[in-house]
């Protein structure tokens, strides 16, 4: 299946998809240190091959759907203890995505769905006060799923549970499975595993990933990455927007298509 890229379109093409009622699939990123063996764009990636997936899962339930252009530049200031991380000010980022969902909005879609991969705390928070400003005041609803949320999480794996998310055995799977040619596999060899819980370091008032213990602005056990394993996240995180957009459908009468579980209770 096909998956259409709407920055790849002529205007004339995004005409007559439009036309259709679209979902628009919104990635949203940072740039932001990922340890020595990830590029700084590692969230920006995975936000895109999210996007990807969930469209395509979307066309096979019969809606159209249009991966809209990434959004690279989040609120990322805990990594500015290293070079490269080039964070946006969380009012000027939370004002610059509402606006862009609410022309987005203007456009025709029948629905808005967010594939955030950064989460820095500030930076979601930024995202989803946006999410909810834009959908209030054009009334088309925008699909935010939190993977932090336990009902998300608990299909991740142990460690993003445990907070070690940051560049671990998490996004590196994520990153072989999505783009194995960015991973610089002679760094990830010799890393040892560095079990912190990043999000309570934060809480406890750490403002950076040096100050939260991590000299080399990882976290987990990114030696223990596996192509197969960011395969199943992956499939695992594009589920998720699917459910999510077709939720908030669902809750504006939009369509009569369920999220559907197999017994086990992942999607189908």
């Amino acid at each position: 299946m096909t998956v259409r890229l709407l920055a790849e379109l002529t205007w004339q093409e995004a005409a007559g998809l439009l036309e259709q009622r679209p979902v628009g699939l919104l990635p949203i990123g940072a740039i932001e240190a990922h340890g020595p063996h990830l590029p700084l764009d590692t969230d920006v990636r995975i936000a895109q091959e999210m996007a990807t997936r969930a469209a395509a899962l979307l066309e096979r339930d019969g809606l159209p759907a249009l991966v809209l252009p990434a959004i690279a530049y989040g609120v990322s200031f805990v990594g500015t203890c290293f070079p490269g991380t080039s964070p946006a000010d969380p009012d000027a980022f939370e004002a610059y995505l509402c606006s862009v969902l609410a022309h987005l909005s203007a456009q025709g879609y029948r629905v808005l769905g967010i594939c955030n991969a950064h989460l820095e705390p500030a930076h979601v928070a930024a995202v989803r006060a946006a999410a909810e400003s834009a959908q209030r005041a054009t009334g088309v609803p925008i699909a935010f799923p939190d993977k932090r949320e336990a009902r998300w999480a608990a299909r991740l794996s142990e460690e993003f549970r445990r907070g070690a998310r940051h560049a671990g055995s998490y996004e590196t799977s994520l990153l072989l499975a999505a783009s194995p040619e960015a991973v610089r596999l002679a760094a990830l060899e010799d890393l040892p595993p560095l079990w912190i819980d990043l999000p309570g370091r934060l809480r406890a008032g750490a403002r950076t990933f040096a100050e939260a213990g991590s000299p080399l602005g990882y976290f987990g056990d990114p030696a223990r990455a596996t192509a197969e394993e960011g395969e199943r996240l992956l499939t695992s995180l594009a589920h998720m927007v699917r459910e999510a957009v077709l939720e908030a459908l669902a809750s504006r009468g939009g369509v009569e298509i369920l999220a559907e579980r197999d017994p086990h209770g992942q999607p189908s």
